[in-house]
């Protein structure tokens, strides 16, 4: 429900959806008077995070809504249109998966043939599928470290191991010699399926260490077994056959081997930096698992400004903020009284303010004069189901926008208190950490390092898919100067993917009108620049681009 103090800002921006509104009679007693970037921004996030938009999960009429609305500000700016048909709307084809976990199975076999199984829930799950309903592999056991391979620093976890037509056993995470943001990429599910998958490998079977098991205790994974996730439809599927284990789980593959699942956790906690050092297994075992698949129906938002520079505006900076959030809980988390449970994750910081802070960027920009490089604007879709709607787009950049050579995101900046500093994901990877050292210096903020390295930030945001196609990408966030430290703790405790991320919250619009121009400022300094961003010398994500690109 809408506050009555915002009914002129709503008449001016005029919502397109009926739901919480305001009717003609508002709108004809409304002022004329311009409102602040501020009531502007609010305004926006009134109307995403209200209760009418049902927590705007991707594939629902509530994250429709909130889409037709984005379009229609996007349209009133003045934004081309850059979706399907002439609209401001991308079609994005996804499937949604859910594990039946029911039907996991995993049965060792000795080399005798003899078989061991092992129990669904408790010592292992199997994988979730998105491309195929059922897999039931049986191979043979190989154990390769962490599953990692950087040709760069001379690490390959599969050195002295022939992974062909084999199950793949690998430690969760990653070897500390390497940066943040290396180890996060390593780590992800992702890219220990594509060096498995390259290798020839049937399925992942991924073990914890015993830093993961303390991190996430078996019983806090097992609450999340059932979770939907959704993935791009008509891809390549990936390798997606394998299993989680727990530490019990673990041991029992290990049993009657060359070293003791015990053995290899405890020598990677005492020497987190030396490969664990990769072998053969005796055994083989057969896994097996299900999954329920179904299309979603849902798009991403796009327009953007053309460049004005006859040579360079066909080069693409992309601003992006996901407008989905995580629906309705199946139970109640926080309540507004004892009668009336509240289960509607509305989202207001995660991220309604993000796609009011893209709006609000994108009118400022377009109010002044164009840009030398096109600057695309995109509200996408399906963020919290793994990032996929940006995966859509990155590999699916509109008809004439497609040389991508920069993305700026904005996801969850937690504007509750005047910031001083900003944290810039991402930056030191590319030429993008001069362009914000420079517009931080301009605004008098400074910018930290990341000062929550265990929590991969980095991988799980929509800029790590532009980052993957080999654009440098950059993520600012609200930095722990000034009290952002508690700011951070308290929402992630309190709020995070919780009913209570409401509108209500200590909202300080002042400070989000700040981060909305910071990130123009960005923006406009990178279209504007002779030179399009580059990747540092060595980095991984450059190495990864130029191994994408090779014929």
């Amino acid at each position: 429900m809408f506050r009555p103090f915002l009914i002129a800002v709503f008449a001016a921006i005029a919502p397109i959806d009926g739901a919480g509104a305001g009717s003609a009679g508002d709108a004809a007693r409304a002022t004329t008077a311009e409102p602040t970037a501020g009531a502007r921004i609010r305004a926006d996030v009134a109307f995403l995070a209200d209760d009418a938009r049902a927590g705007r999960e991707a594939g629902t009429p509530g994250y429709d809504a909130a889409a037709r609305y984005v379009a229609e500000r996007f349209r009133q700016i003045g934004l081309a249109p850059a979706g399907d048909d002439g609209t401001y709307l991308q079609d994005a084809p996804l499937v949604s998966s859910k594990r039946v976990v029911e039907s996991g199975r995993f049965v060792l076999i000795d080399s005798d043939g003899r078989e061991r199984v092992l129990e669904n829930q408790v010592d292992f799950f199997a994988a979730r599928t998105a491309y195929a309903a059922f897999f039931d592999v049986t191979a043979p056991l190989v154990f390769a470290g962490y599953g990692v391979v950087d040709p760069r620093k001379d690490y390959d976890d599969y050195r002295g191991i022939d992974a062909r037509g084999k199950i793949v056993l690998a430690l969760s995470g990653a070897p500390a010699n390497f940066s943040t943001e290396e180890a996060a990429y390593h780590r992800s599910e992702a890219a220990k399926r594509r060096a498995a998958e390259e290798r020839g490998a049937v399925a992942v079977v991924t073990l914890p260490t015993q830093a993961s098991a303390k991190r996430f205790p078996w019983a806090r994974l097992r609450q999340f077994i059932a979770a939907e996730r959704m993935a791009v439809a008509g891809g390549a599927p990936p390798l997606e056959a394998g299993a989680v284990m727990s530490v019990e789980g673990a041991a029992r593959l290990f049993q009657g081997e060359r070293r003791t699942y015990a053995q290899i956790a405890e020598a990677v906690a005492n020497d987190p930096k030396t490969a664990p050092g990769s072998f053969a297994l005796t055994a083989s075992a057969r896994i097996s698992g299900a999954s329920t698949i179904k299309p979603v129906k849902t798009a991403n938002v796009v327009g953007f400004i053309k460049g004005a520079d006859p040579a360079l505006g066909r080069e693409v900076v992309v601003l992006t903020a996901h407008l989905d959030h995580v629906g309705v809980a199946d139970r109640a988390i926080a309540a507004n009284s004892e009668d009336e449970p509240d289960r509607i994750n509305n989202g207001a910081l995660d991220n309604a303010i993000g796609v009011a802070m893209l709006i609000e960027a994108a009118r400022a920009l377009k109010s002044g004069p164009p840009p030398r490089r096109s600057v695309v604007f995109a509200a996408l879709t399906a963020e919290e189901k793994g990032l996929v709607g940006a995966a859509y787009y990155a590999k699916n950049p509109p008809k004439g926008l497609e040389t991508m050579v920069a993305n700026v995101n904005l996801d969850m900046p937690l504007v509750l208190f005047p910031f001083t500093d900003v944290i810039a994901f991402g930056a030191e990877r590319s030429s993008l950490g001069d362009d914000v050292a420079a517009i931080a210096r301009d605004m008098s903020l400074g910018v930290i390092p990341d000062p929550i390295p265990q929590l991969s930030i980095f991988t799980r945001s929509d800029h790590y898919r532009f980052v993957l196609e080999g654009v440098p990408s950059v993520f600012l966030f609200v930095g722990f100067g000034g009290g952002g430290e508690a700011t951070f703790g308290d929402f992630m405790q309190n709020h995070y993917h919780r009913p209570s991320d409401e509108i209500d919250l200590p909202i300080d619009y002042v400070a989000a009108a700040r981060f909305a121009e910071l990130n123009r400022r960005l923006a406009r300094r990178i279209a504007d620049a002779d030179a399009a961003p580059q990747w540092n010398d060595g980095d991984l994500f450059g190495a990864l681009a130029q191994k994408r690109a090779a014929p």
